[in-house]
């Protein structure tokens, strides 16, 4: 069992190299429990001979393993007081090409996984009238353009479900922070670029293969914040006594903003001439 004073947190997608497990070493820094969560326990090896961390291996489109990490934390730990749902696929394809099982397993991860997760620990926060939901969505959401349409898509539907939840469990004494990355460096590159490869030759698309290529790494420029200084901050806040219901930090939130509040005509001109196409 964990201590009065030690928060347990659960955090999904934690494979080194990402936000998730930049995140549960974060949240492990300020004191916290972490049960770090991973569709493959060999992805966080380098944590698990760490006390602070309690590792899992959980698929968030798989609903038997969901439900088992969840009773296994209960179980050791006896709470859950905080959960991140971090873990997420992206997708490069133009809309009118992609394969609609790509689209199912985008929309399975992003946004039908922390539906899974929410629903498992909810319960036990009701009953303790306690807790804090965090979703991590993305700020490419706030002004969508080409070729990443269907992650774009995914993490919008996650934002409307974590400001609606947020009012749902607000009488519970449940808090639910939507978390908006920017540019943040992670191994999203890499995994955005295999899924591209993976994908059949395009049809109608060919003249703009270098531009639809280029949006598998856009993110992860030279300029990109920190994953490391992402999570300080993040769970900074998270830990607040009254978190912020909205957080969005890093490289190219502030211009993702303001081109939210831009008139479609003039976003779809900064995009067809930032992507020449």
């Amino acid at each position: 069992m964990a201590s009065r004073d030690e928060p347990v947190v659960l955090v999904t997608g934690c494979s080194e190299g990402g936000i998730g497990y930049a995140l549960a070493r974060a949240f492990a820094a300020q004191g916290c429990v972490v049960v770090a969560t991973s569709r493959s326990l060999g992805s966080m090896k380098s944590l698990e001979n760490d006390s602070r961390f309690f590792l899992q291996e959980l698929d968030v489109t798989s609903e038997e393993t969901v439900k088992r990490s969840v009773e296994n934390a209960l179980a050791k730990f006896g709470r859950i007081d905080v959960l991140v749902n971090n873990a997420g696929v992206h997708l490069v394809a133009p809309l009118a090409e992609v394969p609609m099982s790509s689209v199912e397993r985008v929309f399975e991860t992003n946004v039908y996984g922390p539906m899974r997760l929410i629903q498992a620990v909810v319960p036990h926060m009701i009953a303790r009238r306690k807790g804090k939901i965090v979703n991590v969505g993305s700020v490419a959401a706030l002004a969508p353009g080409p070729w990443a349409g269907v992650y774009t898509a995914s993490k919008a539907a996650l934002h409307a479900l974590t400001d609606t939840i947020r009012l749902e469990l607000h009488s519970f004494n449940i808090s639910v922070i939507n978390v908006v990355p920017g540019a943040v460096k992670s191994n999203l590159g890499n995994t955005s670029l295999a899924n591209y490869h993976r994908m059949a030759e395009w049809k109608f698309y060919k003249p703009f293969e270098a531009s639809i290529r280029s949006r598998t790494n856009i993110s992860q420029g030279p300029r990109s914040t920190p994953a490391e200084e992402f999570a300080k901050k993040t769970v900074a806040l998270v830990l607040k006594k009254n978190p912020p219901a909205w957080f969005s930090y890093g490289q190219l939130s502030t211009i993702l903003a303001i081109l939210y509040y831009l008139p479609l005509a003039i976003r779809d001109y900064f995009y067809r001439l930032a992507l020449k196409f």
